[in-house]
């Protein structure tokens, strides 16, 4: 039987070969990370089995992995089921409206920056606003002669900030998975970083933004379109109004969705009294499915169902597999203690944090990792440093899921640029709340304003 202490060069090792694989499965034939990440459980699973680990504690490591995101996969269902009634309901649509209402033709840099943040927030995905409202708002930015470069900054910049604050986005549910911090106070902690990025994004859009009149037509049309397919009006608001009302009441995020989800679907009764059991099962598992006149509206809006979060459902496990094997073999402890010593402060072990999410980025190009791996590295450090999970899932939003716009082959970076028909190094410059959330994080770790403990810290 082989000795099954794990050395500091052999975990380097084996965190570089399983970076190498993924990196050049994600980058180099572009495959999504699932099939990736699997394989290299498969790896880390033989290299156990010869080092002298038992069937038992290999499974025990994927088993611990995965239990620390049992109750954030059921809020990711929920979350599904959600969206789409959202939409049916209407309450989706009537914050499209109010976003397109803020359009302005004199000031239309920091205006398209608000409402893709709007949009972005109420859908929850920074991917489906750009390519549904950004492309629109990037067509009339084309036609005012607006710096392109310029104007996709400003689309991404608001995208990036509505999935990054939305608690229908996947990303901000996996941060706060992998920290194990609470969904609602994780999304509050992040306003330390998130705001002052948002308020300096919009000072430099508008200094840089153009003015002048411009042809809102496709704007106003799409607008029409969703006032004509779906009931707009002010009771949209009443199921945020209680999103808010239970994170007031510190109520958990399960409770919050479950009370969302029957006000939801109370209002769509009332709406169509006429809405059938079945159709309204199909809109929980399948999501909305918009058919409407105008192909880019259906983009945007059909979506939702607990069958869409499956695939990122998958990932979770299969990731978190991995981590979990890592954390129980001490691979990551053992590659970690020699850095993690020198990490005695909150502004160094953030910056750390910080980078290394940035790292991964450029060296994996995927979001979801360079949450999920730091996430796991980490997580140690900043509990004997004191630093509540709260801590840790700001700063892997901050270095993590917002960078990977930033990334020529990342992920998002890919498709953004792909969508707008942007370079990602010129749009790169202008994507200012990007750039700026990882610096304000690593400020506020410096600084130690909103920064949050675990528990009361003695001198």
């Amino acid at each position: 039987m082989m000795k099954k202490k794990v050395s500091f060069a052999e975990s380097l090792t084996i965190l570089a070969i399983l970076l190498m694989i993924l990196g050049f499965a994600v980058i180099k034939f572009g495959l999504s990370p699932e099939v990736p990440v699997l394989f290299t459980v498969l790896l880390l699973t033989f290299w156990a089995k010869f080092k002298g680990f038992t069937w038992e504690e290999i499974q025990d490591g994927i088993k611990e992995g995965i239990a620390v995101a049992i109750i954030p996969i059921f809020i990711f269902i929920l979350i599904g089921a959600l969206i789409g009634l959202w939409i049916k309901a209407g309450i989706i649509p009537s914050i499209m409206v109010l976003g397109f209402k803020l359009i302005s033709g004199s000031f239309f840099i920091p205006s398209v920056f608000i409402v893709c943040a709007i949009i972005g927030t109420a859908v929850g995905s920074g991917f489906t606003t750009i390519s549904t409202v950004g492309i629109a708002l990037f067509g009339i930015g084309t036609s005012m002669n607006a710096n392109p470069a310029l104007v996709a900054g400003a689309i991404i910049s608001g995208a990036v900030f509505g999935d990054k604050m939305s608690p229908l986005s996947d990303s901000t549910n996996l941060s706060s998975a992998v920290a194990e911090s609470e969904l609602f106070a994780h999304i509050k902690n992040m306003m330390w970083s998130t705001i002052p990025a948002f308020l300096v994004s919009f000072i430099l859009f508008w200094i840089l933004g153009n003015s002048g009149n411009s042809n809102l037509g496709k704007i106003e049309h799409t607008s029409s379109i969703l006032q004509s397919q779906f009931v707009i009006n002010w009771w949209a608001a009443v199921p945020i109004i209680l999103m808010l009302i239970c994170a007031w009441r510190k109520i958990p995020a399960i409770p919050t969705l479950f009370i969302n989800i029957a006000a939801t679907v109370i209002m769509i009764f009332i709406q169509d009294p006429h809405t059938s059991v079945s159709g309204l099962n199909n809109l929980i598992l399948n999501g909305f499915v918009a058919k409407t006149s105008d192909a880019s509206v259906n983009a945007l809006l059909t979506r939702g169902g607990i069958s869409s979060m499956m695939g990122t459902v998958a990932l979770i496990i299969s990731t978190l597999s991995l981590g979990g094997m890592l954390m129980k073999f001490k691979i990551v402890q053992s590659a970690m203690d020699p850095l993690v010593s020198h990490l005695n402060t909150p502004g160094k072990l953030i910056t750390v944090t910080i980078l290394s999410g940035i790292g991964i980025n450029l060296f994996v190009g995927e979001q979801y990792l360079s949450v999920i791996l730091p996430g796991r590295a980490f997580k140690v450090a900043y509990d004997k440093l004191g630093l509540s999970p709260l801590a840790l899932s700001r700063v892997l939003e901050d270095g993590g899921s917002v960078i990977n716009y930033l990334i020529p082959w990342g992920v998002a970076g890919s498709f953004a640029a792909s969508t707008l028909g942007v370079p990602v190094l010129s749009f790169l410059p202008f994507t200012f709340f990007s750039l700026l959330s990882p610096i304000f994080s690593i400020l506020s770790g410096i600084t130690g304003i909103g920064l949050k403990w675990a528990k009361k810290q003695t001198k």
